[in-house]
């Protein structure tokens, strides 16, 4: 019996130790918060797991793509940016990723960040003919214009934003305005979520520029309708990005990929950590419905972090094993 006891005494004493030295590890750890929804849902998400299920001490600092990535690619820190959109320093990252500086673990937004034309997908159930927006484009009716019923609107982004260009130019290589309908450019952001509101609350066609992952899209159940060919970044780059390009050609918005990017030395002492890091991505429907809830409810990251742990474990576990997912359920 005392060799049973002391057996199990020296076994426990293993696995705490074993429990240390993997904290140890770990150790300090920095993780970008960059300054929109999903991004600091995911800065906040990965700062309770890598705490309560492994030990780490971690702290949320600022940040924002092209200064991060200086950062991260010079000085070595932060150590995480959690939702790290990467078309911007696409040539930059593949070569500090080459270089081993940087380390690209999971792509966090599956389907990645997208863009395009939507339309409430009640009149895309109750109107199975409009699967593009050519064939949207063929009944103004279903899209009145505000104060205009006799012609169909389009609604783009603010003034100011890149994607005004776009849906502008989109606009005239469709040949909108000869079918009868007129482009709407909204005044802010919240005009445009308005406008989607005002849509679906009077049951009403809606048919502009939205992108994903948004609060909105949680709420309002839209669907993106196909531009009817692929996208060819070399004419957006010379004319659908550009304002007032003369001959607008029909093309589709690029996909946006976000990633995880992690900096060498922490990859090196992360251990386990680090295979979660390469396996937590969501699609963009669940990130969706958690910014809807944040928003609906006026809550902190924080707050959304613990309300994604309690309402979509069946997911989030996959990314751990049974006994890390057991640490975080009880650090909750």
């Amino acid at each position: 019996m005392r060799l049973l006891r002391t057996s199990i005494l020296l076994a426990a004493g293993v696995c705490a130790a074993a429990a240390t030295a993997q904290a140890a590890e770990c150790g300090n750890v920095t993780v970008a918060e960059m300054k929109w929804a999903s991004a600091g849902i995911a800065a906040n998400f990965d700062k309770f797991i890598l705490e309560k299920g492994y030990g780490c001490s971690v702290r949320i600092v600022p940040g924002d793509t092209m200064p991060t990535f200086l950062s991260m690619n010079g000085k070595g820190e932060p150590d995480i940016a959690s939702e790290f959109w990467i078309n911007s320093v696409r040539t930059e990252l593949d070569s500090a990723v080459k270089e081993g500086k940087l380390i690209q673990a999971a792509e966090i937004l599956s389907e990645g960040a997208v863009e395009g034309w939507w339309i409430p997908k009640f009149i895309a159930d109750a109107n199975p003919d409009i699967r593009s927006v050519e064939d949207a484009l063929k009944h103004p009716e279903l899209f009145p214009a505000p104060g205009n019923s006799s012609q169909g609107a389009v609604y783009s982004c603010p003034v100011g934003w890149s994607c005004q260009i776009s849906t502008s130019n989109l606009f005239r290589a469709l040949g909108a305005e000869r079918d009868g309908f007129q482009l709407i450019e909204t005044g802010s952001p919240q005009d445009l979520d308005d406008s989607i509101a005002n849509a679906f609350q009077k049951k009403a066609g809606w048919l502009g520029y939205y992108w994903a992952p948004t609060p909105i899209l949680g709420k309002y159940d839209m669907t993106r309708l196909s531009f009817g060919v692929a996208h060819d970044k070399a004419e957006w780059d010379k004319c659908t990005s550009v304002p007032g390009c003369a001959r607008p050609q029909v093309n589709s918005y690029p996909v946006s990929r976000a990633y995880t990017i992690v900096t060498k030395a922490f990859a090196e002492r992360a251990g386990p950590a680090m295979d979660y890091l390469k396996l937590r991505s969501w699609d963009n429907t669940t990130i969706n419905e958690v910014l809807a809830w944040q928003d609906e409810n006026h809550e902190s990251n924080e707050d959304a972090t613990i309300y994604f742990l309690q309402n979509y474990a069946a997911l989030w576990t996959k990314w751990v094993p049974a006994d890390v997912a057991q640490k975080v359920k009880a650090g909750l």
